[in-house]
């Protein structure tokens, strides 16, 4: 492999746990195991996961829910859920709720690596020189932000959080998850800060303030959209 992806697996059963986690060892992946979804939430603020497997039948909380938390938190790490619960029904509603991919319990090894390499092929940041969205592109090998083409002299921290919500575009980001993964939640840091930041930023990209690029979503936090 050329990188070594993280992969997060939430799974109650301890010989699926461990019988997942031996082949995905296997293939050279870093695997990070979880009983139960306590604890996820720090683990995701300390690593950088690259995708998550979860079960949907968890204790404390069922894996759609935990996982309709989670992207409503803005967290928008790809995630495939491998279950017994295995109706079209169900299925359905873990699309709903923000999987990337649907595996049913009992399932073959070979399908779950085979689906795994397909995800993150799919969906890895990593690898990417540019992104867009609308009239915005960002180089990261350059570190430059275009916006109609024209050049927008943006600062290190500006451009960060402009990929941030590129990245998560159409999400709503809440100020802690950007202070934590813009300012790595630093102590002097307020909200105030996020906010100022993000008006600077608004109007370097939207001078005449009439494209709406990033809102505010009154008493959460801010949407790309």
């Amino acid at each position: 492999m050329e990188s070594i992806a993280t992969i997060l697996i939430i799974e109650d059963d301890e010989d699926m746990l461990e019988l997942e986690t031996f082949h995905l060892q296997k293939e050279g992946y870093k695997v990070i195991g979880f009983s139960s979804t306590q604890n996820v939430e720090e683990a995701l603020k300390k690593e950088e996961v690259d995708l998550l497997l979860v079960d949907r039948m968890l204790p404390r909380i069922e894996g759609s829910e935990f996982l309709g938390y989670l992207r409503d938190k803005g967290v928008n790490i790809p995630v495939m859920f491998i279950s017994a619960k295995n109706k079209d029904e169900d299925i359905e509603e873990g699309f709903l709720k923000g999987c990337d991919d649907y595996l049913r319990k009992p399932f073959n090894i070979k399908e779950l690596l085979f689906r795994v390499r397909a995800i993150l092929r799919r969906t890895s940041n990593l690898k990417l020189d540019r992104i867009q969205a609308r009239d915005i592109v960002l180089d990261f090998n350059t570190r430059k932000a275009y916006v109609e083409e024209r050049e927008v002299a943006l600062t290190r921290l500006e451009f960060e959080l402009l990929s941030l919500f590129i990245k998560n575009k159409n999400r709503v980001l809440d100020r802690e998850y950007l202070l934590e993964h813009i300012w790595k939640d630093h102590s002097d840091t307020q909200k105030r800060t996020v906010n100022v930041t993000i008006n600077r930023l608004k109007k370097k990209i939207d001078i005449e303030n009439c494209k709406n690029y990033i809102v505010p979503i009154r008493g959460i936090g801010y949407k790309f959209r």
